[in-house]
């Protein structure tokens, strides 16, 4: 099934049941990856009062450097990569938001360079608000999505919650020699971005009624994009670091790979791909608030040039869902970067910026 065949079976289904389901996105308080907890929460929260114990060298990533996926080698010629990731409805239509959603969870085991081979479903459901065909359609998407990956949904575990929640415990394998991580940046390097941003301020717009049809058409091709082009940028010699773009916005997740490779990063504001419609929207009002938490946690560490407007800014923080890979790499090595994107249909992959000598940190020009 193509992803238009798929989109048009889920409205097909949607249309259906509309009748007598309540929106999707009326059942949760935040949607996608907007519903991640502050950057500045969640620091606090993980912040150990003992020391922790010592990691087993076979651990190749863990929880240091806030990375997408912890990897653990197992041969010299393998290691496995676990991530997890789950959240509330961003659309109304169950097919897509599932789809959605196992989109954003396999992406972490692109952005280390690996390949999933199996995943978990996570399910949390009002039984009694919702229609069980609306959740089987919820399930039905993320099944699709693993299809497409080529991977089965072998489990999972299921429970009555208050909102909708939906996602996926996802494994993965890449050769230890090339994992990429967040941290391992290196000055100089150029950064590559593969998805336009908007995708927050998309979903604000549909659910206050306000983003049409061909708005929400490109919002699922791109959140149902899978990043599977992770391991082929991973093999190129030039790439040093990948993450992708989600819940923290573009410069939150710059920050973590400037922090991880104790660099300065710097971003130009006119260069950073945009959905159309997008600036648009925000000055109608379409902003998350999860964009302004972002802001708060870590604009300390951000420096905006004198015509980076609050609109720009809203933007650079703009929760993603499912979004791009941001790619450090050598300057020698962005064609290959990119000619590796647009092979695999992310025309609007971009440089953005690059990685500088510096205390960590973004400056956006």
């Amino acid at each position: 099934m193509t992803a238009n065949e798929a989109t048009q079976v889920g409205a097909e289904t949607a249309a259906q049941s509309s009748a007598q389901a309540p929106r999707l996105t009326s059942l949760s308080h935040g949607g996608g990856c907007g519903c991640k907890i502050a950057p500045g929460v969640l620091s606090e929260l993980l912040a150990r009062n003992e020391a922790p114990l010592p990691a087993p060298a076979a651990l190749l990533v863990g929880t240091e450097t806030s990375d997408d996926a912890a990897v653990y080698q197992l041969n010299d010629e393998q290691a496995i990569i676990a991530t997890t990731d789950f959240f509330m409805p961003i659309v109304d239509n169950p097919f897509d938001f599932g789809r959605i959603a196992a989109t954003n969870a396999l992406s972490d085991i692109y952005a280390m360079g690996g390949k999933p081979i199996f995943a978990l479903a996570i399910v949390g459901m009002p039984i009694n608000v919702l229609p069980h065909e609306t959740i089987r359609e919820i399930l039905r998407g993320g099944e699709s999505i693993c299809a497409e990956a080529g991977i089965p949904i072998a489990g999972g575990h299921s429970i009555d919650s208050v909102e909708p929640i939906y996602g996926l415990a996802a494994l993965g394998v890449v050769h230890p020699k090339r994992l990429k991580r967040n941290a391992d940046a290196q000055a100089g390097d150029v950064l590559v971005l593969g998805k336009p941003l908007g995708v927050g301020v998309m979903s604000a717009a549909l659910k206050k009624n306000q983003l049409d049809d061909e708005g929400y058409r490109c919002m699922i091709d791109a959140t149902t994009r899978l990043n599977r082009v992770g391991p082929a940028l991973a093999a190129l010699p030039g790439v040093h670091a990948l993450t992708d773009v989600t819940g923290f916005g573009l410069l939150g997740h710059t920050l973590e790979m400037c922090r991880g490779a104790n660099l300065a990063a710097y971003l130009r504001m006119s260069d950073v791909p945009l959905f159309d419609g997008v600036r648009e929207l925000a000055d109608k009002g379409c902003i998350t608030g999860a964009s302004g938490r972002n802001w708060a946690s870590y604009g300390k560490s951000v420096e905006l040039g004198e015509r980076i407007t609050e609109r720009d800014r809203d933007l650079l923080c703009d929760p993603q869902t499912a979004g791009g890979l941001l790619v450090s790499c050598a300057p020698g090595a962005v064609d290959d970067v990119l000619a590796v994107f647009r092979a695999d249909g992310f025309d609007a992959a971009g440089i953005v910026g690059a990685m500088r000598p510096g205390t960590p940190g973004v400056r956006v020009i």
